[in-house]
């Protein structure tokens, strides 16, 4: 159809631009994609009222347009339970299922807002918008004033992201293609592991500030506050940088990896052809968000009677559990993608996740808790510190050759059990003396 093909003029030569490169999607959106499904509106076909056919194709679409749409009936029984004042464990188990198919939806809504504005702010709204389920739960629980749930559960997305999503997707790949060898583009791996990098230096300097022993312990507080706030200025701008060349200088370093989904996205919908309006899209999206917003409420005001009552630390459930629910999506996706020796979207999946939130998430949390009062910084303290170190540094050298295999995928996965194997075992006070420990084990 080259009357519909949209041309442009780059470095002097005349370049058709690929359907995901026009409509501005990333490795995330095309993962995303895989999870869906095509929704069958024969059954509308004999409804006359044209109001009523678009909306309940509207509903259609956005209800039943996903392979997760099971887990929505746990939506409205996590508002049941809540009402009805059922066990506070019961609220956070629904609330958490609730939010799997919530974070798909929303990106799914954000790619057809994005049909309608272009390839530029449709990349900015999709680049932005793949993690907005781990920082709406960051807002709620900085209003909350609960700063280490924040600092746990954004720590273990990244650790999720790099070690879990992307350990079983390069471990299942290497089984289902055992026979091949896996090749990926290298170049991407680079700026995302830059980019980690600068994050963990953010991270690591106001941890030093307790080890020096130049300030007495208020002017460290006060010191490690100021250098986190900074920071967390400088990693905005190292973001806004990597968007810029992400989606404009170097845009054909990621437009591999979307050409290599498109034909995968062309079985579930076209992606040229929105399937709702851009006003419909508009006022799901708002709702999708505005009951992403009521689930973490309920997730973060729940979340210490749930470690009380399963007998788990609040750091285990923000790290480990809470991840887990928030990159359900993307894990799903990239192991899929993986299997079809798909590597280039993958890395873009996980990586892109895990940079999303150590460069965009964790400091607009900082200038956000600025701004309300809340005294949140950049130290994770020691063990927190370090576990974020070594999985980024093993990462690195997982792909610092450019291919993949079983084995790396199986040694991710294993750093990953190790490391939720030391915060299951790393128990508050609160949590030991429901556990019957003594007073004195309690202490140490």
């Amino acid at each position: 159809m080259a009357s519909a093909e949209e041309w442009m003029l780059e470095n002097g030569n005349i370049k058709v631009l690929s359907k995901e490169m026009r409509n501005g999607r990333t490795a995330h959106n095309v993962s995303s994609s895989s999870l869906r499904k095509k929704s069958d509106r024969s059954l509308l076909a004999g409804i006359r009222v044209g109001f009523l056919r678009k909306f309940l194709g509207n509903l259609q679409e956005v209800l039943l347009g996903t392979k997760l749409f099971i887990f929505l009936v746990a939506i409205p029984f996590a508002i049941a339970a809540k009402y009805r004042r059922f066990g506070s464990p019961w609220v956070f188990a629904l609330s958490c299922l609730g939010l799997i198919p919530l974070a798909e939806r929303v990106t799914f809504l954000t790619e057809q807002i994005a049909l309608f504005t272009g390839p530029t702010v449709g990349g900015l709204l999709n680049a932005t918008c793949g993690n907005v389920t781990e920082l709406v739960i960051a807002i709620f629980a900085l209003i909350q004033n609960k700063v280490d749930v924040v600092k746990y559960s954004l720590l273990g997305s990244v650790l999720s992201n790099l070690l879990l999503v992307l350990g079983s997707s390069l471990f299942c790949g290497g089984i289902a293609n055992i026979s091949k060898e896996q090749k990926f583009e290298r170049k991407q791996a680079d700026v995302n592991s830059l980019l980690l990098v600068l994050g963990l230096i953010c991270h690591v300097l106001p941890l030093m500030f307790k080890f020096t022993g130049k300030f007495d312990p208020e002017l460290t507080a006060f010191a490690t506050l100021a250098l986190s706030r900074a920071s967390s200025i400088i990693m905005l701008i190292a973001y806004l940088a990597y968007l810029v060349f992400q989606l404009f200088t170097h845009r054909q370093l990621f437009q591999e990896q979307q050409e290599e989904g498109a034909a995968e996205s062309d079985e579930v919908e076209s992606d040229e052809t929105p399937v709702i309006g851009i006003y419909s899209a508009l006022f799901w999206l708002v709702l999708m968000t505005g009951i992403v917003a009521l689930l973490s409420e309920y997730v973060v005001a729940t979340i210490e009677a749930a470690s009380d009552s399963w007998g788990l630390s609040v750091a285990f459930i923000s790290v480990i559990l809470l991840p887990i629910v928030g990159n359900a999506v993307e894990h799903a996706g990239a192991i899929i993608f993986a299997f079809r020796n798909k590597l280039d979207i993958t890395l873009g999946v996980a990586l892109g996740s895990a940079t999303q939130i150590a460069m965009f998430v964790v400091p607009l949390s900082v200038i956000i808790s600025w701004i309300i009062g809340v005294k949140m910084d950049l130290d994770l303290s020691l063990v927190e510190t370090i576990a974020l170190g070594l999985s980024i540094l093993i990462t690195s050298l997982a792909l610092q050759d450019g291919t993949s295999h079983y084995m790396k995928g199986l040694l991710l996965l294993l750093c990953y059990f190790v490391i939720g194997a030391c915060f299951f075992v790393s128990w508050s006070p609160l949590n030991t003396t429901n556990l019957g420990f003594s007073s004195e084990m309690a202490r140490l």
